[in-house]
Parts: structure tokens; sequence; C-alpha cells
């Protein structure tokens, strides 16, 4: 089950920054052990490669590079990257996003700017640009990676990466029902509480650098009483590409241990 043999994936964020397993990184990897031949796009091209040796010493199929994809030509050059180098399209995954603190009084216009391109305007260039290549084909399969930060507050000021996730699930879900009759699927993975690499970095961010304690209290936050990991946010997107998920569209597969049906 789940097999992906034969079919193209474009990822977008296809990397992890330092050690350790990323959603974007499992997810490849993953995408690619169940066959899929893999089309790898980061803005850091060292751990792209990371993700390419890692599909290639096991015996997969990949080639990366770098692209900015919250600019529309860099954007189509990646698709057509993508189709010259394997000659289809069949699996798309957004994978771009990034979190900054501060409500609306605090936030400065150029990060709101900043926070809605990254979130939310990669994955419309990309659609833009890809959706007619699968609507040539006859099939294809969006994945976007939204967050639960865009379903309830989770304890951190982040409005404007709330809004764009929250966005990016609409976006998502308006474009499956036009795309419905045309043989495309376009569904959301929505991760709670991850432990990736990440999750030091979102320490410095929002608890001073405090990692054990952040840590800690995140596990806490969970009604399954502890955070997920990109595996299971890797599982997801491998369910919602394979031809077993066919009839699931316009929907946001919720990975959360039970944070979002919890009283915050």
């Amino acid at each position: 089950m789940f097999r992906l043999d034969g079919k193209v994936a474009l990822v977008t964020g296809c990397g992890t920054r330092g050690e350790g397993w990323g959603n974007g990184k499992a997810i490849t990897v993953l995408l690619a052990r169940q066959g899929a031949t893999i089309f790898g796009v980061d803005r850091d091209l060292d751990a792209a490669k990371v993700t390419q040796k890692i599909i290639q010493d096991e015996g997969g199929t990949a080639y990366v590079t770098t692209a900015d994809v919250t600019q529309a030509q860099e954007v189509q050059s990646m698709v057509n990257a993508c189709l010259e180098k394997w000659g289809r399209i069949d699996i798309l995954v957004n994978n771009v996003g990034q979190s900054e603190p501060g409500g609306p009084v605090e936030m400065s216009e150029e990060t709101w700017d900043g926070q809605m391109d990254l979130n939310v305007k990669t994955a419309f260039l990309t659609m833009k640009s890809v959706l007619p290549i699968m609507e040539k084909q006859g099939s294809g399969s969006v994945i976007s990676i939204s967050s639960v930060a865009g379903l309830r507050y989770v304890g951190k000021p982040q409005v404007a990466y709330a809004a764009g996730k929250a966005a990016l699930m609409q976006l998502t879900k308006t474009t499956a029902v036009l795309y419905a009759n045309k043989g495309i699927r376009l569904n959301c993975v929505v991760p709670g509480l991850v432990f990736t690499p990440l999750v030091k970095r979102l320490a410095d961010k929002y608890a001073g650098g405090q990692f054990d304690a952040f840590v800690a209290h995140r596990h806490k936050q969970v009604p399954a009483g502890y955070m997920g990991d990109a595996w299971d946010i890797a599982n997801a997107v491998v369910f919602l590409a394979s031809d077993e998920s066919r009839y699931i569209t316009a929907q946001s597969i919720v990975v959360d241990g039970g944070l979002t049906s919890a009283t915050p």
C-alpha cells in the first residue's frame, strides 16, 4: 500500500538546517522510499544535498536545486527544470513556511508581508505553475503543510504566521473544489507541536533560549503527552500522495496528538 512508483514528486523546503529530521527532509525521504522520483528544492542547497544523499544511498532517485519560491520567475524556472529532468509532476508538496513573533502593533509591516509571502504566496505560485501540468496529465496530488496555529491560538504571539497558515488551508480548499473534476486533489497536512531541529530556534525566539523548559512545556500542552516528530507528518503526506487517498480532497488532516480538540 501507499506505493508511489512511477510518480514524480516536487518538494519545496526539502532540506533540514542542522542535525536531525525536519518535516521537509523526512517527507522527501519517505516519498522516495515509497518509490517516488524526487525533485527537491530548498533555499539551503547544502541541506538539500544531505536529503539527496540519503535517498541515493538507499537506492532512490533524487535531484535537488535551490530556488526562492516567493518569486514567480524562480518558481516557474523550478517547475520547468523538473519537467526537463523527469518529464512530469504527479505530486507537489508545499513545505515552505516560517514563524515570526509579534502582534499587529509590535510587528512591522515588512515582517507581515514577509510572513504572507513565505506561508501563503509560495503555495499560490507553485499551484499556479503546476496545476496546468497536472490538468494536462489528468491527475495529480498537491499537499501543503499548514499548522494548528491556523486553527487556534497555540500559546505564541505569531499573528502573521497564524493568519498565513489559515489562509493556506482556505486557498487549498477552494482550489481543490475548482479542480476536483480534473483528477487533481489538493489537501493540507496540519502539524501540531512537532519535535524537530526547528524547536531550538523557536526556543530562542519565544522562550529566551530556555530550550529544556520550552520542550517540557510543549510536551505538556499535548493531550497525548508528547510532541510528534517529522515522520508523523511525512506519513500523512505519503497517504495523501498515494492512490489510497483518491477520494480525499479539499481536506485538512490534523496531526497534533489531540491538541486542537482540547481546551486551551
